[in-house]
């Protein structure tokens, strides 16, 4: 890494798959920051993009799960807490 390229390894998804959602994220803002600067060699960067791409859908399904957990509390007729429902996003 010392020479300004990075390790693309064969499996992409296999190393994504390990990371948390805020490392996913921090290594997609690498590879755009390394897009947009435009010093990167066409073969890399075609590398670059698909890393992107594996780890953008890595950050949706983290959002995709934590959302499906989220849950809201539910008031009975009294305003008192009656349990939990899945938090209807569009609600």
């Amino acid at each position: 890494m010392a020479d300004g390229t990075i390790d693309i390894p064969g499996d992409i998804s296999g190393d994504i798959s390990e990371l948390s959602f805020e490392d996913a994220l921090r290594a997609l803002e690498d590879v755009v920051r390394r897009l947009e600067g435009g010093e990167v060699p066409l073969d890399e960067s075609i590398n670059l993009y698909e890393r992107g791409e594996a780890l953008r859908q890595h950050c949706q399904k983290r959002l995709d799960s934590a959302q499906a957990r989220i849950e809201k509390i539910v008031s009975g007729p009294d305003g008192a807490p009656r349990g939990t429902a899945p938090l209807d996003a569009d609600g």
